[in-house]
């Protein structure tokens, strides 16, 4: 039977999430009355389960798997949604781990003993120690343009695609310069009547092997602006697109021919200052996405750039708060060790008074 007042207390089940539980387990924290995961979701995958069906496993961005388990032998053109969303079930029930789902955190606040109070759809309960593992997906972000609202096509973002059977015959604007924009990109321009890339910048494809070191380079960069209380760019967003031979291809066919970002939209397409217009039944926001941390707005945590100044996970504002998956722990193999690492400063902030369950 569940606590309401635990030493520990982790919002999200999804890759940060679990692997916050499996160390707190694996550290001597009882499940249910020692810790508990709280979860949004229906069921188990976290944003995984929300990704569009046409994302198969042989296309998904470097997924590691959690610790202790080993990712399943799956067929590659399996749906990425379907085999990960599984693979996290069995994690939850091999481990045992307390996920409490749906349960939506409405707000975390600080009480005068010290304790967090967790308040959610489903009551209130009572932490020493807070791990966040929210993710993004909750919160896709759209830029503003002017004339936005003005736009008679459909506009939609990466968190609300399904795949490209509905965008047969159309004229599709696709906004964004990430990995996902490119792949949903290519998948649409096998359909649509037509076409166009937008991006901010010219995008910054890389020849060659993504190597080790690359991915050092790209998470120290992201550290740097959360200990510098900015807000985090995403590790992927700073490695740049690699030059896979699916985008070869993509050049090849002028999928890629990238235009800059328009300034403006209109009833039917949109526009550039110079001139230029572009018709248009469809917009595509792959804009990114931002933390998910409203529900700690109450703690009043960000820094005056915008951020949460961080110390590895530990929030400096406020130590008996970690955030993973967020900023350098985004990518699944950084929200592995940061769960990890989390556990390892959250048992030394609770001593010597302990584990109290």
């Amino acid at each position: 039977m569940d606590a309401r007042d635990v030493d520990v207390l982790v919002i999200g089940a999804g890759q940060a999430g679990l692997s916050a539980g499996y160390h707190l387990r694996r550290t001597g924290f009882t499940p249910a009355t020692g810790f508990v995961i709280l979860d949004a979701d229906d069921g188990p995958g976290g944003a995984w389960r929300h990704r569009w069906p046409t994302l198969r496993l042989d296309r998904v961005h470097g997924f590691h798997e959690l610790p202790g388990m080993p990712f399943p032998a799956a067929e590659p053109d399996r749906p990425a949604a379907e085999v990960v969303s599984a693979y996290f079930a069995a994690y939850e029930r091999r481990f045992e781990l307390p996920v409490r789902r749906p349960v939506r955190v409405r707000a975390v606040t600080s009480r005068p003993d010290g304790r967090l109070d967790v308040a959610t759809d489903h009551g209130t309960w009572s932490t020493r120690a807070l791990v966040n593992a929210t993710g993004t997906w909750t919160r896709p972000f759209w830029p503003h343009y002017p004339g936005r609202s003005l736009f008679r096509g459909r506009q939609l973002h990466t968190a609300d695609y399904r795949g490209p059977d509905e965008f047969a015959g159309k004229r599709v604007v696709v906004v964004g310069g990430g990995t996902s924009a490119v792949q949903l990109l290519g998948e649409v321009s096998t359909v649509a009547a037509e076409t166009t890339w937008v991006t901010r910048r010219p995008p910054d494809f890389r020849a060659g092997e993504f190597g080790p070191e690359h991915g050092r380079a790209a998470v120290a960069l992201v550290d740097q602006a959360v200990r510098a209380g900015r807000p985090p760019s995403s590790v992927v967003g700073v490695t740049g697109l690699p030059l896979t031979p699916e985008l070869l291809r993509l050049r090849e066919r002028g999928v890629l021919d990238r235009l800059p970002v328009f300034d403006r939209i209109t009833p039917d397409g949109v526009a550039w200052a110079d001139g230029r217009f572009v018709a248009a039944d469809v917009i595509l926001w792959c804009t990114g996405f931002r933390a998910a941390l409203d529900h700690l707005a109450p703690l009043r945590l960000r820094a005056p750039g915008g951020g949460v100044t961080m110390d590895g996970t530990r929030v400096v504002a406020d130590e008996r708060i970690h955030l993973i998956g967020y900023g350098p722990s985004a990518s699944t193999i950084g929200a592995n060790r940061a769960g990890r690492a989390a556990v390892r400063d959250i048992r030394a902030l609770l001593a010597p008074a302990a584990v109290a369950h």
